[in-house]
């Protein structure tokens, strides 16, 4: 599974605001400049966090956005699935009926073990484990 710039940057996004977040409300010209994401792509991004509650906004001159959860609470799994969906490695382990070979697929339940260990992994992963870590 390849994610898509939308969840790469969405979970860029979290990890900036949790980072900074105790200065108070976090500005998106500020993300913007420290995660490299532009305004309006950003903004973009920033209304699915909103409707999952991810994030919440404070309005005025002071405003910006702070996190809607506390950071423990929202995982890398969440929010693949916010820009994703619930994608599998391989279509047959989701539907065994788009191949016709399913049934004695030798290789399948590979897959399917595959495709368990990364949600587990993402879902095992808070934003709170990440804003430590340091980018190599």
């Amino acid at each position: 599974m390849k994610l898509s710039t939308r969840s790469r940057c969405g979970t860029k996004i979290l990890i900036d605001i949790a980072a900074n977040q105790s200065e108070g409300p976090v500005q998106t010209g500020y993300i913007s400049k420290r995660q490299n994401i532009s305004v309006k792509y950003l903004e973009q991004l920033i209304r699915p966090l909103k409707r999952e509650k991810f994030v919440s906004s404070i309005r005025g001159p002071k405003g910006g956005y702070m996190l809607g959860k506390k950071p423990e609470k929202i995982t890398l799994g969440q929010i693949v699935r916010l820009f994703e969906g619930q994608n599998f490695l391989v279509e047959c382990v989701n539907d065994p009926k788009v191949c016709s070979l399913s049934r004695e697929c030798r290789i399948r339940s590979a897959w399917e073990r595959a495709t368990q260990a990364l949600w587990e992994s993402l879902d095992s992963t808070s934003i709170a484990d990440l804003v430590g870590e340091k980018c190599p």
